[in-house]
C-alpha cells in the first residue's frame, strides 16, 4: 500500500513540476521603464511607434515588438523610446538593432548577401516555371 502511495505522490509531483514550468518562465523583474509608457513628445512617440512596428519580436517571431507582450519585446520598446528621447534618429537605432541581432530582426531585411538570394530566388523560379510551361505548351500544339 505504501509503495502505491509513493508512486502516486511521485507522479503528482512530476506532473505539478511539468505544468508549473511555463508559469515560471518569465522573470520576476518588473517591466523596463518605458516598455509600456508613451513618450511625452508626440512626435518622438510617433517615430518610436513607427520603428517598433518594423522590428520583429525575437521571442514571438510573427509579431512586431509593438504588438508583443514578451518581456524581451518590452525591453526593446523601452530601449527604442530611450534612444529616441535622447535624440537618436530611428534609422540609426534600426541599424544598431540589425548589427546586434542580424537582418532577421526587421520585417524587410536589406537586399544584400544571403538575403539577396531570398529576394531573387522566387523571381528565378517563376521564370524557370514560365519557360517550362511554354515548352510544354509548344510540344502539345505540334
Amino acid at each position: 500500500m505504501m509503495r502505491f502511495l509513493n508512486n502516486r505522490l511521485t507522479f503528482a509531483l512530476v506532473l505539478t513540476a511539468l505544468v508549473s514550468g511555463p508559469v515560471q518562465a518569465d522573470s520576476r523583474i518588473g517591466a523596463a521603464p518605458l516598455a509600456n509608457v508613451q513618450l511625452a513628445d508626440p512626435d518622438q512617440e510617433k517615430a518610436a511607434k513607427h520603428l517598433m512596428e518594423t522590428i520583429r519580436c525575437l521571442v514571438c517571431q510573427g509579431q512586431s515588438i509593438a504588438d508583443s507582450d514578451a518581456e524581451l519585446a518590452g525591453d526593446m520598446r523601452s530601449l527604442i523610446r530611450e534612444r529616441i528621447q535622447k535624440g537618436e534618429k530611428p534609422e540609426a537605432i534600426r541599424s544598431w538593432l540589425i548589427e546586434r541581432y542580424g537582418d532577421w530582426v526587421v520585417y524587410a531585411p536589406p537586399a544584400r548577401g544571403s538575403a539577396l538570394a531570398l529576394w531573387l530566388l522566387p523571381l528565378l523560379l517563376l521564370g524557370v516555371g514560365g519557360l517550362v510551361a511554354r515548352g510544354r505548351i509548344r510540344r502539345r500544339s505540334r
